[in-house]
């Protein structure tokens, strides 16, 4: 793992938000789930850490794949007092899609998984250098 990697995350002004940058390194995952992680439990939203931490491997894996050579941007921000956004920026222009990987496939199921974890509240916005890819994540209702 690089430095960069190891180094904490630096918190953005806003409570609500947090965001690092990170290397092209399949190794960054575990820096960006800690980040995660982190905001989660200041935010009292336990119960969203293991998927939250599941979606943000899945988007950082796969912008450690692009081939990009510069940083990557992970942002976790609380959308609402129920809802959390996990953005990765990364430097290309490829989208991510749901393939149908079958029984036997040894991957592909990534993004399939993501967008089990968040009923489908993921998207991808382009721009001019590349992409940011967004997951949002909600917790269950306490009402009944």
């Amino acid at each position: 793992m690089t430095a960069a990697a190891e180094e904490a995350p630096a918190r953005s002004g806003a409570a609500d938000r947090v965001d690092a940058l990170l290397p092209y390194e399949p190794q960054s995952a575990a820096a960006a789930r800690g980040l995660v992680r982190t905001a989660l439990r200041d935010w009292e939203l336990e119960d969203l850490v293991e998927a939250a931490e599941l979606v943000v491997s899945e988007l950082v894996g796969n912008a450690a794949k692009t081939g990009c050579r510069l940083e990557m941007t992970i942002t976790v921000e609380r959308i609402t007092d129920r809802c959390v956004r996990i953005s990765v920026r990364d430097g290309s222009r490829i989208l991510p899609c749901l393939i149908d990987a079958g029984p036997a496939a040894e991957s592909g199921r990534g993004m399939a998984l993501v967008h089990h974890l968040t009923g489908g509240h993921w998207g991808v916005t382009l721009e001019p250098c590349g992409k940011t890819v967004h997951a949002d994540l909600r917790t269950r209702s306490t009402t009944g």
